[in-house]
């Protein structure tokens, strides 16, 4: 795509979270978005995000788990960015400010060294590690009903919203991350999915790693003092005003999440 499209679909999606109004998937417009074009896509939202005077607190990973990539219907993982306003400190999410958002469990780490070059291993992504945490992720798409293809998440900043970290903060020498498990809880103690870090890429070290490598791709580097969330557990339940959810897992505690 030349750059002309590529700015014209970043501004329809921009728009689109501003205006809090869906639209088409982007695809349906144009089936020849390749990845590549969809990351362009994205990278130019974040240049006018960070216009705008907001900073890059992260990246998330997505469609890291079979389950997530059967309800999306994709194959391979995406990555966004988030910035600082997406972090809900206190647990309670501003309904009205999301489309149709959804919800994740996730282990989040928060790095104390850069971690870049293209060839970032398990061992590195340990190494550049401070702590990790439970987290939720809320998803949401700017595109109608979900009806994403992998080209349509990627150009939406692969399908961000905002963000939850437990109060937990431990050292991955704490912590055996594949066999982590989690048990999300919807209202009065629904059930709601559960999990464990072996979906996330067989250990979520590994998908931190395959972020750092695929951002080298496009020149940007994972940087100290971000957080990463590593991917979800479990397919994401959707979210409405009201209700409220509880992940439990299990070394690393809990976090919970108000809809207002």
């Amino acid at each position: 795509m030349d750059a002309a499209k590529i700015k014209a679909c970043a501004d329809k999606l921009f728009q689109a979270e501003r205006n809090r109004k869906a639209i088409a998937p982007l695809t349906d417009h144009d089936s020849s978005i390749t990845v590549d074009d969809a990351y362009r896509i994205q990278l130019e939202n974040v240049k006018t995000v960070l216009a705008m005077g907001h900073t890059i607190s992260g990246k998330k990973i997505g469609l890291t788990s079979p389950g997530i990539q059967r309800q999306m219907g994709v194959s391979e993982p995406d990555y966004g960015h988030l910035y600082a306003a997406m972090d809900c400190k206190d647990g309670r999410i501003n309904t009205a400010a999301l489309l149709q958002p959804k919800i994740e469990g996730e282990i989040a780490f928060v790095l104390k060294a850069d971690l870049s070059g293209g060839k970032v291993t398990r061992e590195d992504v340990v190494r550049a590690t401070d702590y990790v945490a439970a987290s939720f992720e809320i998803v949401d798409s700017r595109i109608a009903d979900w009806k994403i293809k992998l080209p349509d998440t990627i150009s939406d900043n692969a399908s961000s919203g905002r963000y939850i970290l437990g109060a937990g903060k431990f050292k991955l020498s704490e912590v055996d991350l594949p066999t982590v498990t989690m048990k999300l809880y919807k209202n009065r103690g629904e059930p709601a999915g559960e999990g464990t870090g072996a979906a996330v890429m067989g250990d979520p070290c590994i998908s931190v790693a395959w972020l750092a490598n695929r951002l080298w791709c496009y020149g940007v580097t994972l940087k100290a003092g971000e957080v990463i969330l590593s991917g979800a557990f479990s397919a994401a339940p959707p979210a409405a005003k009201g209700d409220s959810f509880r992940a439990e897992f299990s070394t690393l505690g809990v976090v919970e999440a108000q809809f207002i």
